[in-house]
């Protein structure tokens, strides 16, 4: 195991996810979920949308060709946590059913105890696994598992 790293990584700055259908995509990423659009490349099938304000983090979104071949990724978005707790309301109300860490509908939160933090996650119109996210000021308990908002309450 190497102790240090070879060049310190501060932070994440882009992801990429793959989609069928680049309209529905830019539609779901940029109306639905409200992320600024970057820059479209339609010679190239592929779309840029600033995660946060713009230079600080991208999620590009790649047409993929037509197979029956379909791959789900994930990606978590850091959210405040003021905002996380609106987040299942918020999500149904633009036509996006928020789901819990086992991916049934949920009207809360979950808690990831272990490090600490609360996600809600739900899907884009390609099955990729989107969550929202933020970390919890409390120790870490992962003797808890993976519990709901409402529980996560009840054991502090």
């Amino acid at each position: 195991m190497i102790s240090k790293t070879v060049v310190p990584i501060s932070d994440l700055f882009e992801a990429h996810l793959t989609v069928s259908d680049l309209d529905r995509a830019i539609a779901f990423y940029g109306e639905q979920l409200g992320l600024p659009l970057a820059r479209v490349f339609p010679e190239r099938k592929v779309v840029f949308f600033w995660v946060g304000a713009p230079g600080r983090a991208m999620l590009g979104l790649w047409e993929a060709g037509t197979i029956p071949i379909t791959v789900s990724l994930h990606v978590a978005f850091q959210i405040a946590a003021s905002d996380l707790h609106d987040a299942p309301a918020r999500l149904r109300k633009a036509g996006i059913q928020p789901r819990d860490f086992a991916g049934l509908p949920t009207e809360e939160p979950v808690v990831l105890p272990w490090m600490p933090a609360a996600a809600v996650y739900f899907r884009d119109p390609d099955d990729n696994l989107l969550e929202f996210i933020s970390m919890l000021p409390a120790s870490p308990r992962p003797e808890l598992g993976i519990i709901s908002w409402s529980e996560w309450l009840r054991q502090r």
